[in-house]
């Protein structure tokens, strides 16, 4: 965007392309860059103009001045969702953002999913791409979203000054209603909608201050929640189109193995099974309902064909990626800026951090309609054009030939940033003359994830006379989930900015640290994928960690350790501070075999600290009491929505880091549904205070921060309740619940002096 100050925007002229709609509406597509500074901007060429034919779809509206609003002739509004519903909250709060500057109730507004169109709705923070990840919606649309409902506003009232004759200035909106204050008449929007759209666009608009939001900052029940109490809701698997079948799937056990033979005499004989279809590397049972496909499907005699990874485990995945961290190329993703003093004590570890699946509640699925020239999908995705886009190599159509209708999705974790389940449906739906509901079973879902990726991690540092680091060094080694996900945003080099985030940008005030890279190829078939934190989520795991085992080391307390690396008046030591004397930090002692642990980083443009108590039973179990978490992530949209998004995104890292991994035998994953990978059940859900730090700054990511700040503050408080520092993840699999040495000590500490904080 051009300069603007706290009182207005300005919309470059360059940047905008407005096409006319039959019947007098208007559409138009902006490119948005506020705040990104040239580099994003460069990434994001959205110079073209709207979709008309997508805004015709709409039911042509007599007012339509943007890709988002939508206003008919009754004065009803209609809200086009850029990002996708997967439980975050996404639609209230851009429903927020967007009804503040138009000027109507959240009690006026109606929410609908956007076509799929990059030009319209793509994400600046994602190279221009219709996304939903990354905690990239608020913070990458909080300018755009409120300038969309500004122009509408202004066209609106511009409108209804002209049938008035008199100057706009002396007009106010409020809840979809024009009014002249100096005479009190009143137009509701839906009176001056066809002529607003005759209007030519304005070339700057004001937006509120902070202290004129209405909604904005408002705790807010969730737009979403009436239709979800209700059964209204429209998910993916709860699609039903006429003459649909029912596919059950399964696919090659092994991530590389082919299909052999097929003996379905058993499955066919079953009532309700229409055919049994095959592709390289799965084969899928068709029948009138999904229970008749699935039995038909556990009848198959399959042979399947052994691929390259058929003797791959876990230990010889760890064992390749710890001879790539010794002797493969590093990446330099931090320098240190001088010499590091002589002298000094060393203390050096390693960490594993395991694969992780993301078991969303609503399992894969896709429903698929193939006619000749034409593709029409049924699906919940992050990813809108890509799916287009792949269906339409698949059927060898053109995109424009591919008709997708998103849903509501029931979970999606960074697992619905990819299009496999799709194209193996539309794949299925070729050889087929009805549309095809095609379901991933839990256990096929988890067994044929991409997941996040495996870590190894090397890290060092050298304390001075103070216990300070006087030198740190972190080489990290893993595949890339962006290098195949989105190649362009790789720096020229090729690092990989996820796998280093929150590892590079330490929040403490560190001269010497070096932070490296290394790249290690996964084999084949081990696709890597986002997961619900990424980098940030591995990396915060062992600084954080680490800086607790070098405040241990050093004789100190964690916090204050923590506090003297700060740089004073940081965010980071905000809600650091927060936190700590919200759980009373080193207040009355704690019982035997309990303790609190500390974690804090600024991920996902947001700056949070989280510490967790935690009781460790003599048999080794881990009992959570209670956890603390300050967050500041600028100005808060929905408050409701940041407490569940920290909520839940904790409880979410939390699982993880005590129950859950992916492990490999003979190339397969072992784990397949909640028994043995397992989540954090109601009876073992701490209490949970979420607190926030009131600022001006611009939002920060919110959908992945608890996530990410899980782990550490958990293993942090294992080692104050029993002395036992972890090296890998999760708990469960540690020498914390199998050593028998480790066990007798913690048994020991039942009658030993009380831990302290």
């Amino acid at each position: 965007m051009s300069a603007r100050d706290s009182a207005g925007s300005t919309i470059d002229e360059g940047r905008r392309q407005a096409i006319r709609l039959a019947g007098g509406g208007l559409a138009v597509a902006f490119l948005w860059t506020a705040g990104m500074g040239p580099a994003v901007a460069q990434m994001n060429p959205r110079r073209q103009p709207a979709d008309e034919a997508a805004a015709a779809a709409d039911g042509n509206p007599p007012f339509a001045p943007n890709a988002f609003i939508r206003i008919d002739a009754d004065g009803s509004v209609r809200l086009v969702m850029p990002s996708a519903e997967m439980g975050q909250s996404i639609y209230t709060g851009i429903a927020m953002m967007l009804a503040e500057e138009l000027g109507v109730g959240f009690d006026q507004i109606r929410v609908e999913h956007s076509p799929p169109n990059d030009a319209l709705y793509g994400q600046v923070l994602l190279g221009g791409e219709q996304a939903t990840g990354g905690s990239t919606s608020t913070r990458g649309q909080w300018q755009a979203l409120r300038e969309a409902g500004a122009v509408a506003r202004e066209l609106l009232v511009a409108a209804a000054a002209a049938q008035w004759h008199v100057d706009p200035e002396g007009c106010s909106v409020a809840r979809g209603v024009v009014t002249h204050v100096p005479s009190g008449r009143t137009l509701g929007f839906g009176a001056v909608a066809e002529a607003a759209g005759r209007l030519p666009q304005p070339a700057s608009v004001k937006l509120k201050e902070r202290k004129d939001f209405t909604l904005i900052g408002k705790p807010l029940r969730r737009i979403d929640s009436p239709d979800k109490v209700n059964g209204g809701t429209q998910f993916g698997i709860d699609v039903k189109v006429p003459g649909m079948k029912f596919a059950a799937v399964k696919t090659s056990p092994e991530l590389a193995g082919t299909l052999g033979a097929v003996d379905d005499g058993k499955a066919r004989a079953i009532p309700g099974v229409i055919e049994v279809i095959k592709l390289d590397d799965a084969v899928a049972v068709v029948g009138e309902h999904y229970w008749a496909a699935q039995q038909g499907l556990q009848a198959l005699d399959i042979e399947w064909k052994p691929g390259v990874n058929a003797k791959l485990d876990t230990q010889t995945l760890i064992a390749a990626l710890q001879e790539t961290s010794r002797n493969g190329k590093a990446l330099v993703g931090r320098k240190p800026k001088g010499e590091a003093p002589a002298g000094g004590k060393r203390v050096e570890a390693a960490f594993v951090s395991p694969m992780l699946a993301h078991a969303t509640m609503e399992p894969l699925n896709a429903t698929v309609h193939v006619t000749p020239g034409h593709c029409e999908v049924w699906t919940g995705t992050q990813v809108p054009t890509r799916v287009v886009r792949e269906a339409a190599r698949i059927c060898g159509i053109p995109e424009q030939a591919v008709v997708l209708h998103n849903q509501y999705l029931g979970g999606g974790f960074g697992r619905r940033l990819e299009t496999d389940q799709v194209e193996q449906a539309v794949a299925f739906a070729k050889q087929v003359s009805y549309p095809l509901k095609v379901i991933w079973s839990r256990e096929e879902d988890i067994r044929h994830d991409r997941v996040r990726p495996l870590y190894y991690d090397r890290i060092s540092a050298t304390l001075g006379d103070d216990g300070k680091p006087t030198s740190w060094q972190h080489r990290i080694t893993s595949g890339t989930v962006l290098g195949r996900w989105l190649p362009a945003a790789m720096s020229k080099d090729g690092m990989d900015s996820d796998a280093i985030e929150s590892a590079a940008d330490l929040p403490y005030e560190m001269d010497n640290a070096l932070v490296e890279w290394a790249y290690h190829v996964m084999p084949p078939g081990l696709v890597v994928g986002w997961w619900r934190g990424v980098g940030p989520t591995h990396n915060l795991f062992i600084v954080e960690s680490f800086i607790d085992e070098l405040a241990h080391t050093a004789g100190k307390d964690p916090l204050e350790y923590r506090r003297s690396l700060m740089k004073p008046g940081s965010r980071a030591l905000g809600v650091l501070n927060l936190a700590a004397e919200k759980i009373g930090w080193g207040g009355q002692p704690l019982p035997a075999r309990v303790g609190r642990g500390i974690a804090v980083g600024s991920p996902f443009g947001s700056h949070v600290c989280a510490i967790v108590e935690a009781e460790v039973t003599a048999q080794g179990q881990v009992r959570l009491r209670r956890a603390v978490v300050a967050v500041d992530n600028g100005i808060t949209i929905n408050p409701s929505s940041v407490q569940a998004q920290m909520q839940g995104g904790l409880l979410f890292g939390l699982s993880a880091a005590l129950y859950s991994g992916i492990t490999l035998k003979n190339g397969a994953i072992e784990q397949s549904n909640f028994h043995d990978y397992r989540n954090l059940r109601i009876n073992e859900v701490p209490q949970i205070d979420v607190y926030s730090v009131e600022n001006d700054e611009a939002p920060g990511g919110i959908g992945e921060v608890g996530t990410a700040i899980a782990a550490p503050a958990l293993a942090n408080a294992i080692f104050a309740a029993t002395g036992i520092r972890l090296r890998e993840l999760p708990v469960s699999r540690t020498q914390l619940a199998e050593s028998p040495d480790a066990l007798k000590k913690i048994a020991g500490l039942a009658t030993s002096k009380e831990d302290v904080a």
